[in-house]
């Protein structure tokens, strides 16, 4: 009798430990930064993980039936572009993204435009911002930055490889969140500011308006916060503008950077694929995602010898805002007497 109830109980702890096991893993799905990209759910059944789409996990439900255990997730959140039907608005480039603006930085010539006066939430741009506000301060690069617990992400819940206690240079935190859109550094740059993250916050804001970038606002120096919001014309401002900071043309522009923190030493990849494509010239960029504003990226770059700012916002995948931008710098270069003010949108049934 006594060897029944031991056996009973056995099998019910190997159970809950397996049930603990795909806990930890579904919450390892979570994304690393604001930049990642959505993760596939899966399906787990003896050992074997099945590919059931390419939905972002923002729920994760754990069912038993048999021997099979399940984790199902549901479809993520709409952007805001999509809930005011701004993918509905169609160009003769066939751009993925809703809104897009390309211009000519020396003449400020508009040579493409879709929705650019539309406000929406701007992912990790913000942290350009972050490194235009921390640069033209003059803080010393080297003085020494603590990780706290006050820079772990609540918003989103996204994971970090900068652990709370971590100490790295300002100089290091302002690389890894203008190369590889790093939050936890991004925060601590605001936190450590003289008069704390409501300063930071107020400078940011007053450097946008005195931008002229008049539809922008922030609220927190990350980007998680979708309540951080812009226009693709006034981000255009933000890019010419970060683009004379040598500080941001390099830090933002590394393929890869390490930083030792502890006895570790991580190693870091820009989120922007194309600094890797010898045919791309890029003097400044930065991308972005949540899933309130979709996929976003925003560059400097030389084109047939022209240099143009691009700005792409609200695109349904990660591999879709790097194809816009493939597919400008095809029709630029295809068409080097392009007129300004070409915008070739029009709107479906309209």
């Amino acid at each position: 009798m006594n060897q029944t109830v031991s056996s009973a109980v056995g099998k019910s702890l190997n159970r809950l430990l397996q049930i603990a096991a795909l806990m930890a893993f579904c919450l390892s799905l979570a994304p690393s930064s604001a930049d990642a990209a959505p993760r596939k759910a899966k399906v787990v059944k003896k050992g074997h993980s099945v590919s059931v789409g390419k939905n972002r996990v923002s729920k994760t439900f754990i069912a038993k039936k048999a021997s099979v255990v399940r984790i199902f997730a549901t479809p993520a959140r709409p952007s805001f572009g999509q809930l005011a039907g701004l993918h509905g608005t169609h160009d003769q480039l066939e751009l993925k993204s809703s809104v897009a603006l390309v211009m000519d930085q020396e003449t400020r010539e508009v040579l493409f435009s879709k929705n650019d006066s539309a406000v929406l939430p701007i992912a990790s741009l913000t942290k350009l911002m972050t490194g235009l506000i921390i640069s033209e301060a003059k803080l010393s690069m080297d003085e020494t930055i603590s990780i706290t617990v006050d820079d772990v992400d609540t918003e989103k819940g996204s994971g970090s490889r900068l652990r709370i206690g971590a100490e790295l240079s300002r100089g290091e935190a302002l690389h890894l969140a203008l190369m590889s859109s790093e939050n936890r550094a991004a925060h601590a740059l605001g936190r450590t500011f003289p008069g704390g993250m409501d300063a930071f916050v107020a400078r940011m804001n007053a450097r946008a308006k005195a931008l002229g970038m008049h539809n922008t606002r922030y609220v927190e120096p990350t980007g998680l916060s979708s309540r951080n919001q812009s226009s693709a014309s006034d981000l255009a401002k933000l890019v010419s503008t970060a683009y004379n900071d040598p500080v941001l043309r390099e830090f933002s522009t590394s393929p890869g950077y390490q930083v030792a923190v502890g006895n570790r030493t991580l190693q870091y990849n820009n989120t922007n694929g194309l600094l890797k494509k010898p045919e791309w010239e890029i003097g400044l960029q930065k991308t972005g995602y949540i899933s309130e504003a979709g996929q976003c990226l925003v560059m400097q770059a030389k084109i047939s010898g022209r240099k143009l700012i691009m700005v792409f916002l609200d695109s349904a995948g990660k591999l879709s805002r790097i194809g816009d931008a493939e597919r400008v710098r095809r029709w630029v270069e295809s068409n080097p007497t392009i007129a300004p003010a070409a915008t070739l949108v029009r709107q479906v049934n309209g």
